[in-house]
């Protein structure tokens, strides 16, 4: 089983407010097989505790903003490693020292990640430049 179409959505709008904000490492993990509370765990990172903050503020009301309330928060007090469950979707924000010594990458490598680019990466630039408008790759339309 994998996670469901809604949870991979939410997922994604998490991971993107997270990258709005500057976070790191952003990744998504499907953990639907593994774990029957929930569907999908985003993974983000930032340097302080300050950035931490921001991206918790950041996911929470862009999720709520759909809808989407957190029925549980953790960590807000010491914003070193913020848990977010919006049930379907655990966020996992973490200050680089925390993501690095608890990995949760390595905790949950078997299971499949995700796609996730941030919207203004240079990849995802490109992507959208080459979506089927002739002259995006700098040639005339019509050769």
């Amino acid at each position: 089983m994998t996670a469901s179409a809604e949870a991979r959505d939410t997922a994604l709008l998490a991971a993107q407010a997270a990258a709005d904000k500057l976070a790191t490492d952003v990744s998504i993990v499907d953990v639907s097989d593994r774990l029957a509370i929930t569907d999908a765990f985003v993974l983000a990172s930032a340097p302080n505790e300050r950035q931490v903050q921001s991206i918790v503020d950041e996911v929470e009301e862009r999720l709520r903003q759909h809808g989407i309330k957190p029925v549980r928060r953790e960590g807000v007090a010491e914003a070193r490693w913020v848990l977010l469950d919006f049930v379907d979707v655990v966020v996992h924000v973490q200050h680089a020292e925390e993501r690095a010594y608890y990995a949760l990458e390595r905790l949950w490598k078997d299971c499949p990640t995700i796609p996730f680019v941030d919207s203004a990466s240079p990849e995802a630039e490109r992507a959208a430049g080459s979506d089927g408008d002739p002259s995006a790759d700098g040639e005339p339309a019509g050769r």
